[in-house]
Formats: structure tokens, C-alpha cells, sequence
């Protein structure tokens, strides 16, 4: 079975982590827990080839993910991970979904999801990793780099795969010469490189979604960014509404164009995605688990999520240990 990058031209072992989305900064160090208790490994930038943050090289048998990290358990990642198959099919689950990969298939992993690497499948092509941080801001903000309402597997047409496989070709060349430049430039370069492969990547990823990426307009945008900071207490449509200056109607023709779905079924999916991973990830309590996403009884936790997934959530922990 193989797993992930790990060596770089420099000899170093490749990275896996765990944390909680961020869209600057950077993170040092051994593997910490977040707030929430969930194990995070950072990104071991100082492995990377001139120390920069990113790594870009082949996935086989010979590499490994990081040392300590639960390869075939769900895990959290604190960074990007960008995987290009040559071979398949490959099964891997992220975010409590499971994808299958064939050859020319990409994975797209965001900081904050939580996957796990199947034992049964061959990981064979090209691996990105990137750190959150080692990209300006504009450049974060024009690749979509946190959109997590994109889907994970993608699926380019031929020229667009062509296209692909040549900019990740040409970055891992870039990032492999560190003797032809002084260091500060060979990370401009690297940037630049890397920037012109993401907005590619960005295209196809907003091809590839179920809704035409214009539905996903300002009203929606305010929406997802608003439950994304108050899901853990606020579960009211009404309250979003009020605190957004939108009408409730306007609300739910803007969530059900881009999403296809209610402002209520959006925002207990978000609800349901944070339990599973506190409880894949911690060993806290059931109570807390559910005070934690805006349940302080632990018996209407349990009956909402066994509502949304067609389990308790102690069959839901014990199935992902």
C-alpha cells in the first residue's frame, strides 16, 4: 500500500497534519491540540527543500506521510494537499465522505478537513502540500483557496489535465533548483509558479461544482461566512437573517440557488461535519461534544444527530476508531 510523500530532493520526510482552518499565518512545531482537543500535526516546513512552505514530489511505497500520524484513522490537516493520481482506483475519505480516484483524478484537501488514507488502495502521482501563509492574501483570495462549499475530487478534461500535470511538472523543477537562485528569490519564483498552478486548479474546481458558480452571489457568501463563525450556538434561520439585514425569503432563494439546499439543512450539515469531527477526533464526552456545537443536553444532541446521520453518536465514534 502506498502512502504519502516524504522524501524531498533533500532527504527529508514529507508532512501530515491536523488543525483548524486558517487563512494566514503559519505553523511550527511538534504535533500541538487545538481548542477543541483534536491532535494537530503542523506542517514540518523545515523539511521542505530550502525550508519553504511548500513540498511538491511523487507519491509511491517508499514515502510516508509524517511519523505520527494515524495514516489509515481520520486525521485533521492544517494545510493544503493537492494530490494528482496516475493509477487507481483509490478510495479516500475526507470530511466523513468517501471518494474514489482513478488516473488523472485530483483530490483537493483544505486546512480543517479530516480524511483518512484507504489500506487497500495504491497511491501512485504527484503530491502539493502548501502551508497556510507561504501565499499572500490576494492570492488566496483570487484561487479560492478556502472555499470548502467546492467538491474534493476533480475530474479535468484532457487539455485541462495536460495543462495541469505540465504547471505541477514545472513547479516541482522549480522547487527541486535551489543552486541557480539566491534563496529569496527562488521563493518568489516558487510563489509566482505555484500561484499560476493553483489558478488552474481554482478553474476547474469551480467547473466542477454542482451549482454555476455565479449562484453563489454576496447574500449567500455573508450567509456561509456568518454560520461558519456562530454554528456552535446559533442555529436559528431568523437570527441570521436579523444579523445579516436580509429578509428570511431573500435568505432562502440565495442558500437554495447556490446549494440546493434550505438555510436549515445548511446549517445543521455544518453542525453534524463539526460533531462527527469531535467525536472521530477527541475522546470528550458525549455531553461536551454536543455543548461544543450548541446542544447543552446531551439528549437532544444525540436524537439531532441521530436524525442527520442515521446513527447514535457513540456507533459513529466506535465505527471511526
Amino acid at each position: 500500500m502506498a502512502v504519502m510523500m516524504g522524501q524531498d530532493a533533500g532527504g527529508g520526510a514529507g508532512g501530515g497534519g491536523g488543525g483548524t482552518a486558517r487563512g494566514d499565518g503559519t505553523a511550527e512545531g511538534d504535533d500541538t491540540s487545538a481548542g477543541d482537543g483534536i491532535r494537530t500535526f503542523p506542517f514540518p516546513a523545515e523539511l521542505a527543500v530550502g525550508g519553504v512552505g511548500m513540498q511538491v514530489g511523487p507519491m509511491g511505497t517508499d514515502r510516508t506521510w509524517h511519523a505520527d500520524a494515524p495514516l489509515h484513522r481520520v486525521h485533521r490537516i492544517d494545510f493544503h494537499v493537492v494530490m494528482l493520481f496516475t493509477g487507481g482506483p483509490v478510495r479516500h475519505m475526507i470530511d466523513f465522505a468517501e471518494y474514489e480516484a482513478g488516473a488523472g483524478d485530483l483530490l483537493w484537501i483544505r486546512p480543517g478537513q479530516v480524511h483518512r488514507f484507504s489500506r487497500e488502495s495504491e497511491y501512485r502521482g504527484t503530491v502539493l502540500t502548501m502551508q497556510p501563509g507561504f501565499l499572500p492574501r490576494s492570492t488566496v483570495e483570487a484561487t479560492g483557496l478556502y472555499r470548502y462549499d467546492l467538491p474534493p475530487l476533480l475530474r479535468p478534461g484532457p487539455a485541462q489535465l495536460t495543462a495541469l500535470q505540465a504547471a505541477l511538472d514545472q513547479l516541482r523543477r522549480e522547487y527541486e533548483d535551489t543552486a541557480t537562485l539566491p534563496l529569496s528569490l527562488h521563493t518568489a519564483v516558487l510563489r509566482h509558479t505555484l500561484t499560476a498552478c493553483l489558478l488552474r486548479l481554482a478553474h476547474l474546481a469551480a467547473s466542477s461544482a454542482e451549482t454555476s458558480p455565479q449562484h453563489a452571489d454576496s447574500t449567500f457568501i455573508r450567509f456561509r461566512d456568518a454560520v461558519e463563525q456562530g454554528f456552535a450556538v446559533n442555529h436559528s434561520v431568523s437570527a441570521y437573517a436579523d444579523a445579516l439585514g436580509y429578509s428570511r425569503r431573500t435568505l432562502v432563494r440565495a442558500v437554495r440557488a447556490a446549494t440546493g439546499e434550505t438555510p436549515k439543512g445548511f446549517i445543521d450539515k455544518r453542525v453534524i461535519l463539526e460533531a462527527k469531527r469531535l467525536l472521530a477526533h477527541t475522546d470528550m464526552p458525549i455531553g461536551r461534544v454536543g455543548a461544543a456545537v450548541g446542544f447543552p443536553d446531551a439528549a437532544n444532541f444525540s436524537k439531532f444527530f441521530h436524525l442527520h446521520t442515521g446513527q447514535t453518536p457513540v456507533a459513529f465514534r466506535a465505527e471511526m476508531r
